[in-house]
C-alpha cells in the first residue's frame, strides 16, 4: 500500500524509535494489542495506530489457542480470520480518516485569504488521506463479504461480537465509509474551489469604500 510521504517520514521514524522488547511481536493478534484510540487523537497517535495496523495486516495469524475468539474447530477460525482483516481495515479506514479531519478545512472564510497557499497544501494531504482510506473500503468489502458467507450464518464468536455486528451492518448498508468518504471528498472539493477562486491571497482588500 503506498502511503502519502510525510506519513511513510513518520513510519521509517517509528522503527527506528520502538525500544526493544522482551519479547518478539509476530503475530496479528499482537500487532493488534499494539494499536489504541486516545481521548484527544493527534497527528501522530493516528500515524502510530497507520504503522502497527500496517503491520497487523502483513503478519501471520497466531495458533488459534491464542486467537482473541474461542476456537474450538476449523470453520470457526476460517470465520474469525475473515473477520479479522475486515476488521483491521476498518481500523486503517478510521485512521485515516482521523488523520485527514486535522488537514481538513471546513471553511473558506475571507479572513484566511493571507494563508491561501498553505491550507491548499493541507487539503491536498486531507485528500490523500481519503482516498488511501476509500483504497481500505474495498478491501473491507472483501472480506465482509467472506465473513457473510451462508456457510457462517450459525456460526457464533461472542468474544469478537463487534466485528460480526460490523460485518451485518456492512451487508445490510448501514456502515458504509464509501458514502462517508465521498461526501467528505465533496466537500473539500467545493472549499479548495472557494480558496483558488480568491483574488488576492496575500492582501485582504477593503471594497466597502470605507476610510479608515
Amino acid at each position: 500500500m503506498k502511503i502519502i510521504p510525510k506519513i511513510a517520514c513518520f513510519l521509517v521514524l517509528l522503527t527506528v524509535a520502538i525500544p526493544v522488547n522482551s519479547y518478539f511481536v509476530t503475530y496479528k493478534e499482537q500487532y493488534y494489542r499494539l494499536f489504541h484510540v486516545h481521548l484527544i487523537q493527534y497527528p501522530e497517535d493516528s500515524m502510530e495506530n497507520i504503522y502497527w495496523l500496517e503491520q497487523a495486516i502483513a503478519a501471520p495469524f497466531a495458533n488459534p489457542l491464542y486467537a482473541l475468539a474461542l476456537i474450538e474447530n476449523e470453520i470457526q477460525w476460517e470465520k474469525y480470520r475473515y473477520l479479522f482483516n475486515m476488521h483491521l481495515h476498518i481500523k486503517l479506514i478510521e485512521q485515516y480518516m482521523f488523520l485527514g479531519n486535522k488537514y481538513n478545512k471546513r471553511n473558506a472564510y475571507f479572513y484566511n485569504a493571507p494563508w491561501r497557499d498553505q491550507i491548499l497544501e493541507s487539503l491536498n494531504t486531507a485528500e490523500q488521506c481519503y482516498r488511501t482510506a476509500l483504497v481500505y473500503w474495498a478491501e473491507v468489502i472483501t472480506w465482509a463479504s467472506r465473513a457473510n458467507e451462508r456457510r457462517f450464518r450459525w456460526i457464533n464468536l461472542p468474544r469478537v461480537q463487534f466485528w460480526q455486528d460490523e460485518a451485518f451492518r456492512i451487508e445490510n448498508g448501514t456502515l458504509n465509509y464509501e458514502r462517508t468518504i465521498n461526501r467528505e471528498l465533496q466537500s473539500l472539493q467545493a472549499v479548495r474551489e472557494r480558496f483558488e477562486a480568491m483574488e488576492d491571497h496575500y492582501v485582504i482588500r477593503d471594497t466597502s469604500g470605507a476610510n479608515n
